[in-house]
């Protein structure tokens, strides 16, 4: 097997917009061509010089089966590019960058688009199942009084749907909700109601800083509805928060005690996020300029009802691989799915007894020093579109490290059913 450098040469995303109560104005797909199309036409190659494209979606739309495919058709990218969707819930966005990191450093590629898209705001309203079966008896009726025997079993709650959502956020193992799920890590590590709206709040200011300085214009792109408006930035910020706003939430998942409240978790939003995926050759082919170097990467599992600590696994795992300690990383970034589950990641990286039994160290990992861990906001203020988020952090933290003049860098998420990947960066030069 071979082992060639594989390089992130560019990326862009579009802004990550709220889900207000209905559908957004685009679908997965509209998301994915909105930022794809700026980033295609600023590249020194044809579209169709592309080997492959891989694109992340967890909630798929009816008229877009293979996202992937349907975006890359829009894009211009030719009839005969190969291209093929991945789903692994919030880690879907990931893992296209790493499945083509892999066909990059195996040899078999060497330009390859990868990405994530979502929009939660279209996830679909599903009938029960007591109303499908009605329907279906409905469909199979012969004869006007079959149909009528069939039409007097139907009761009003058939036409009250299942909301798709919800059920997705729901874990089919434990039954647990993924709030739930950040409730236990909370109990388990002593988090606070306190400590999480903290959190949350450092996390607003810190994305509203970022916006602020301009430091996110060069990684996001405009996208433009059909009724003719601009959507120029994330839009779930809310820099006047404070500590007394968030204490005033009632919490979300476990009645009246909880510490998981809608202020402290990541917001339901639609988005989209590109990478390009280059080798060695590809870059002195085409003249690019890398932002970084993809060094490594880790997946991990672990039980569902505590998922939220799949970071601690995976990244990890993966420093131990490459002969490293938490001081040779210098920026991390971290999905917010919850406050209180980054925080929870943090404490047992910090755990004695935890590190030693679950992750096999001699010590303690040690504390992410929060200067250098998602210092520019994270999904409780920029939101959370669960394909897309992946590929946003990985993209973001290639960004920060130009920016800050970091040598390496880890981008990690916990994914939903009890998962978590991890990404290393170094910079190119």
């Amino acid at each position: 097997m071979t082992d060639r450098p594989v390089y992130l040469v560019d990326g862009a995303r579009t802004p990550f917009l709220k889900a207000r109560g209905k559908r957004g104005p685009f679908t997965p797909v509209d998301l994915a061509v909105q930022c794809g199309r700026p980033l295609l036409l600023r590249q020194p190659f044809a579209p169709t010089d592309f080997d492959l494209v891989i694109l992340g979606c967890v909630n798929v739309v009816a008229d877009e089966m293979n996202p992937a495919r349907v975006a890359a058709l829009r894009l211009g990218l030719g009839d005969a590019m190969i291209a093929f969707t991945v789903q692994i819930n919030c880690g879907s966005g990931m893992q296209s960058i790493d499945t083509a990191f892999r066909y990059i450093r195996e040899g078999t590629h060497d330009l390859i688009l990868a990405g994530g898209t979502e929009a939660l705001s279209h996830t679909p309203l599903v009938l029960s199942a007591e109303a499908t079966e009605w329907y279906a008896g409905l469909a199979q009726a012969k004869g006007p009084m079959a149909t009528a025997r069939q039409v007097a079993e139907l009761r009003p709650d058939f036409f009250k749907p299942v909301i798709g959502l919800e059920r997705g956020l729901t874990d089919p193992i434990t039954d647990l909700n993924m709030g739930q799920t950040a409730e236990i890590l909370a109990y388990r590590f002593g988090i606070s109601r306190e400590a999480a709206d903290a959190y949350a709040l450092s996390s607003h200011q810190r994305l509203a800083h970022a916006q602020g300085e301009g430091w996110l214009d060069d990684e996001i792109t405009p996208a433009f509805d059909r009724d003719g408006n601009v959507h120029d930035r994330d839009d779930g910020v809310r820099p006047d928060t404070s500590m007394e706003a968030l204490a005033a939430l009632n919490p979300s998942f476990e009645k009246p005690y909880g510490e998981v409240t809608p202020g402290n978790s990541s917001q339901i939003t639609d988005g989209a996020s590109w990478v390009i995926l280059a080798s060695e050759d590809a870059v002195e082919q085409y003249g690019l300029t890398p932002l970084a170097r993809v060094k490594d990467s880790e997946w991990a599992a672990l039980d569902p009802a505590v998922m939220g600590l799949g970071p601690v696994l995976c990244a990890t795992a993966m420093l131990q691989r490459q002969g490293m300690t938490r001081e040779d990383v210098g920026l991390w970034e971290v999905n917010e799915a919850f406050a209180a589950q980054v925080l929870a990641c943090l404490a047992a990286w910090d755990d004695e007894e935890f590190c030693r039994k679950v992750l096999g160290l001699d010590a303690a990992f040690g504390r992410i020093d929060r200067d250098r861990l998602n210092v520019d906001g994270g999904a409780v203020a920029i939101g959370h579109p669960v394909g897309t988020s992946g590929n946003r952090i990985v993209l973001h933290l290639a960004n920060a490290m130009r920016r800050r003049g970091d040598r390496r860098g880890i981008a990690t998420e916990c994914i939903g059913g009890g998962q978590g990947g991890a990404m290393l960066l170094e910079a190119a030069t």
